[in-house]
């Protein structure tokens, strides 16, 4: 990977506690250490605001629906995309997995269908707050 966070287009799904799988699209932007975006799935148009860190390929982000309810995700970078799991308050949970359009999650077009990740995909524990 030439860089492992790159601005631009994704694709990829999230995957509810019952295993239901639902696509997503995002535009994102990495720069400094913070990533922001916006993209489209099923539940409607979101936002993405968060961090990552290049040296442990952690990466932590809000995606808000707005006007309506805030989900946070929390994973890790590896050569076949972004991985980790996604909480929305009240216990409710469950797992993602997003690559770069064009790179296909690092498996074949016919098998991103097919990929499967765990509800509880192992993934870093939130950064501590920003100092200034």
């Amino acid at each position: 990977m030439d860089d492992e966070f790159s601005s631009g287009p994704w694709a990829g799904f999230y995957v509810y506690s019952w295993g239901l799988k639902e696509p997503m699209d995002l535009s994102l932007s990495f720069r400094d250490g913070l990533v922001s975006g916006s993209g489209g799935d099923p539940v409607g148009d979101f936002l993405i605001k968060g961090r990552y860190d290049r040296e442990s390929m952690d990466i932590w982000w809000t995606k808000a629906y707005p006007g309506s309810h805030d989900v946070f995700y929390k994973g890790c970078r590896d050569r076949h995309g972004i991985w980790g799991t996604w909480e929305l308050g009240l216990g409710a949970r469950g797992g993602f997995h997003i690559w770069p359009k064009g790179q296909g999650g690092g498996v074949s077009a016919h098998a991103e269908a097919d990929v499967e990740v765990p509800v509880d995909a192992v993934a870093p524990p939130p950064p501590p707050p920003r100092r200034r």
